[in-house]
């Protein structure tokens, strides 16, 4: 089951994925500044799809709304947050209703009305031709399912090529499910707004861009390691296959290139694409204070945001919580250890690909 840790432990320890987003609000104020916002004075709906509890991406919500506000003062906004069944909407409620950073609620907005939907972004969310804009970031490399087990390490960036055949084939299914659902989803002249993590033409992705360890062999390497410590079992060290597959610049236009795919015929269009590398916060942070401890007790907490619920979910179920709570506790105390001893040779650089699409 995939699930970023609840309670607001996600926004909270997740600086990166923010600065992310605030770069991608650039392309979304000029989506924005490209649309009629005068035409109607029907709700303008906002989509975040992949919210989590919703706080790297608050300020660009406040962002649009000031936009949108400044082109069309009377005009209903509406902000729906996705994400699928078992992620903690009770934390994004608290945030949009009862956060405390000296503004007014965004749930508090005047002519400003939020929701959620508990609904994956393989699926429909919308009716058709009503969502004005669509934003995700750090979202769609999660697949819709795992198409097969990786025999010698947990992602798909360290599997054979025969592995990586696997995913990469249902990623490519997935992306067009992803892109042909939210055309049925906007508005004509509406826009998609995306930032995925990706491989970039350097070869570089999260975790592993030339500057020390390899993020996901380091993981790897603990989770063998638990494995030939008897720990855990061999079944459970397979287990541990992430369902995420990095995509290139060209697997994600590949569907735009042809104007005769169902992409194109669906009225979809791509405007932009870049890749961009954002630097490690929180190693950034350690090479100011250069305290290995302070930089270990931050970093960690934003690798377990995201990777915990791999590794938990690969225990088997004849464990008890607690006992299978204690293993993934042990797991990352090695990685932490490591970053005390060798701090200089971690980080986790974000790698992604920006997009802005406009359905015709």
């Amino acid at each position: 089951m995939i699930a970023m840790r609840g309670m607001g432990y996600y926004s909270e320890n997740t600086i990166g994925a923010k600065v992310v987003i605030d770069t991608a609000g650039v392309l979304v104020v000029d989506a924005l500044s490209r649309m009629n916002l005068f035409q109607s004075n029907a709700s303008f709906e906002i989509a975040d799809f992949g919210a989590a509890d919703g706080g790297t991406s608050l300020d660009l919500m406040r962002c649009l709304i000031e936009s949108v506000r400044a082109a069309n003062v009377a005009r209903p906004i509406t902000i729906t947050y996705t994400d699928l069944p078992q992620n903690d909407f009770s934390a994004l409620f608290r945030r949009l209703h009862f956060h405390d950073d000296h503004v007014t609620p965004l749930g508090h907005e005047p002519n400003v009305y939020t929701f959620a939907s508990g609904t994956t972004f393989y699926r429909q969310i919308f009716p058709e031709n009503t969502l004005s804009l669509g934003f995700s970031a750090t979202a769609m490399h999660w697949l819709s399912k795992r198409p097969s087990l990786i025999a010698d390490h947990v992602h798909a960036t360290g599997a054979s090529s025969e592995e990586r055949e696997h995913f990469r084939r249902q990623a490519a299914t997935d992306w067009e499910t992803i892109l042909l659902t939210r055309a049925r989803e906007l508005v004509s002249g509406g826009v998609l707004v995306l930032a995925n993590f990706c491989i970039d033409d350097q070869g570089h992705y999260l975790g592993a861009t030339g500057n020390g360890v390899n993020m996901f062999d380091w993981f790897t390497n603990h989770w063998r390691k638990l494995m030939s410590d008897g720990e855990i079992t061999e079944s459970e060290y397979h287990n541990a296959t992430f369902q995420q597959y990095y995509r290139t610049v060209n697997e994600f236009t590949a569907p735009f290139d042809d104007e005769n795919s169902s992409v194109r015929r669906a009225g979809l269009v791509l405007k932009h694409v870049s890749t961009r590398v954002t630097k490690c916060p929180y190693a950034a942070q350690f090479r100011e204070h250069g305290d290995a401890h302070v930089f270990a007790r931050a970093f960690i907490p934003t690798l377990r945001s995201w990777s915990e619920s791999t590794f938990f979910n690969a225990l088997d179920l004849t464990r008890n919580s607690t006992e299978r709570q204690t293993i993934i506790d042990r797991f990352y105390q090695a990685i932490e250890n490591d970053v005390i001893v060798a701090p200089k040779d971690y980080s986790m650089d974000y790698v992604h690909c920006f997009l802005s699409i406009v359905k015709q």
